[in-house]
């Protein structure tokens, strides 16, 4: 099913990536990028997320491919060209909501921190 490609979040997927790891692979990032992070945090943290999933996510489980195979085996009859669309949308879709479970999971720790902290 579709909802098979939003399985990258899920806890089962694969082990948390430690923060030193993390750390270096931010530092290489850094060290590759023009960074240009605007006038906001959430800019800040989309970066922190891309360079999180570019590491711990770039393979798919067995769920996510089978996913693929059936959203595939749905477009048949249709052009690369279409098939390439739908599947680009759902990529930027999943992308988006990793992303926007990384940032909100960001901000609810640190307001969590400030919370026992004070």
């Amino acid at each position: 099913s579709i909802a098979g490609l939003i399985t990258c979040l899920s806890p089962r997927r694969r082990a948390v990536m430690k923060t030193d790891d993390f750390v270096n692979v931010l530092k290489e990032k850094i060290a590759a990028t023009d960074l240009n992070f605007g006038d906001d945090a959430d800019s800040v943290l989309g970066f922190l997320c891309g360079a999180y999933y570019d590491q711990n996510c770039n393979s798919d489980s067995e769920e996510i491919k089978q996913a693929f195979e059936d959203l595939y085996e749905a477009m048949n009859g249709k052009t690369l060209r279409e098939k390439d669309e739908v599947i680009y949308a759902v990529c930027r879709l999943c992308r988006g909501h990793q992303q926007t479970g990384f940032v909100d999971g960001v901000k609810l720790g640190v307001l969590l921190s400030q919370e026992l902290n004070n």
